[in-house]
């Protein structure tokens, strides 16, 4: 599952550096995540970093457009980084 922020986003630039996959960038009005680019730090971290450091609560949560399994976003993970 990709992850999205919401319009409740103040753009703090909070998450943006913390994203080790660089899907967070800023969008129109607020940021925004790639859905390509995001394995809810899968691989990395034991949970989303952008969630941990995000002021606003449930500001950024699971994109219903994009549900993925665990395999999926572990997979997605070894492709982005290179790792074969």
């Amino acid at each position: 599952m990709a992850l999205l922020i919401q319009k409740s986003c103040i753009n703090c630039d909070m998450c943006e550096p913390e994203c080790p996959n660089n899907a967070i960038s800023m969008g129109d009005s607020i940021y925004e995540i790639d859905p390509n680019l995001c394995t809810e730090c899968k691989g990395h971290y034991d949970k989303p970093t952008c969630q941990s450091v995000c002021p606003i609560t449930k500001c950024i949560i699971t994109d219903p457009q994009h549900i993925e399994s665990e395999d999926e976003l572990l997979e997605k993970f070894v492709i982005i980084q290179g790792i074969a």
